[in-house]
């Protein structure tokens, strides 16, 4: 017996090292093998953000310290967004922000704008707002800035989230609609029909865009998320793939796009990869955030969960952003609840219930990276 296992050892070794030696040898430096088929190119490392690649990109606040910005550069990452200042911007006041962190080596890629709410709800004041906007939209083309992020919620369902248990007791984001979903309209804003909405959004996109492409500006329209028909009694116009399509119709121009996120897609139970290749082939993908869901029931019953359990294909999201040349910011967000940041409370991310802080950003941030250079090299 023990003669034959040490034959059959001895024949397995042999048979290992021939297969070892005959596929290191069909490979030379050109990339190719013997018989002149292609292999995989071969790629100088480090394989490093340029021009013509996805920025990794984190959320800080403007008024940052040195030392929130170095625990970001520090994993390195070199750009950030943010919320903007009060509209309207002016051109001093954003250089001032942005001067701040590219004194530490950090880009500003992306500033949220906001206080559009007659503009949203069509009251009066809205054509006052958007000449607000407008005038910010010049600002940032003048200051250097690249993307403006903006939301067109009439209401945002925050009352369907909870925290879950994950692996190790860490923390998860879930969402139940059902306990929310026959809330009544909010006083202050009352309950608005989808074509309200789009009446709306309409308006504004004719008004703000020629400026915005004018100005060099690309404006971002983040998704509705939760992706829920109904919140407080108002119509979600940004809820689904078809909501998508007809914004980007609207107005046809670069500065007219999505923030894409590969994580909503798959709550609206539609294939990221699809959503990606519509809006990347249109040029339409002004930003993006890169996350994983599990879902139960599509936009209304899903887990926000680690990167690497949930069942978007991250790295085929990432192989295909690359494909269709993708250049602006991929945003690494709502990072886990580690216990970790339970006990180092104040660092970035979170804001959410099973939301984490710093060390869930960096896990978000090295697994995002490792994605981008493992797509980059094939």
């Amino acid at each position: 017996m023990k003669d034959n296992r040490r034959d059959f050892i001895r024949k397995s070794a042999s048979l290992a090292a021939a297969i070892s030696v005959t596929g290191l040898s069909s490979c030379s430096e050109s990339g190719k093998k013997s018989d002149g088929n292609e292999t995989a190119k071969i790629v100088e490392w480090p394989v490093i953000e340029g021009p013509a690649t996805p920025k990794i990109c984190v959320g800080l606040g403007s008024n940052a310290t040195v030392a929130a910005m170095k625990q970001i550069k520090q994993i390195g990452v070199d750009y950030v967004l943010m919320g903007g200042p009060p509209i309207p911007w002016k051109v001093e006041d954003l250089k001032a922000i942005m001067d701040r962190f590219k004194a530490e080596g950090l880009t500003v890629i992306n500033m949220m704008i906001g206080g559009h709410p007659n503009t949203i709800f069509g009251r009066e004041g809205r054509d006052a707002e958007i000449a607000k906007i407008q005038e910010s939209l010049v600002a940032a083309g003048a200051a250097g800035l690249a993307v403006v992020e903006y939301n067109f919620y009439a209401d945002r369902l925050m009352e369907g989230y909870y925290e879950k248990k994950g692996r190790g007791d860490s923390g998860i984001t879930a969402f139940d609609y059902a306990p929310a979903k026959d809330l009544p309209p909010k006083p202050e804003i009352g309950a608005f029909t989808a074509d309200q909405l789009w009446e709306n959004i309409t308006y504004f996109l004719k008004a703000v865009i020629p400026v915005a492409e004018k100005a060099g500006v690309r404006m971002a329209l983040h998704p509705n998320d939760p992706p829920v028909p109904i919140s407080h009694g108002s119509a979600q116009i940004m809820a689904t793939f078809k909501d998508w399509k007809r914004l980007i119709e609207i107005v046809d121009s670069p500065s007219n796009g999505m923030t894409y996120d590969c994580g909503v897609s798959r709550e609206m139970g539609e294939d990221p990869l699809e959503v990606l290749r519509y809006l990347g082939s249109r040029d339409r993908i002004n930003h993006m955030h890169f996350r994983n869901v599990t879902v139960q029931e599509p936009y209304v019953k899903y887990e926000e969960v680690f990167f690497d359990v949930g069942q978007v294909n991250m790295f085929a999201v990432m192989q295909e952003l690359i494909k269709v040349g993708y250049k602006l910011g991929i945003y690494p967000e709502h990072p886990r609840g580690l216990d970790y940041d339970k006990e180092h409370p104040g660092g970035i991310g979170g804001g959410y219930p099973g939301g984490g802080g710093y060390t869930g950003q960096a896990f978000n941030v090295a697994y995002t990276r490792a994605m981008m250079q493992a797509a980059q090299s094939i």
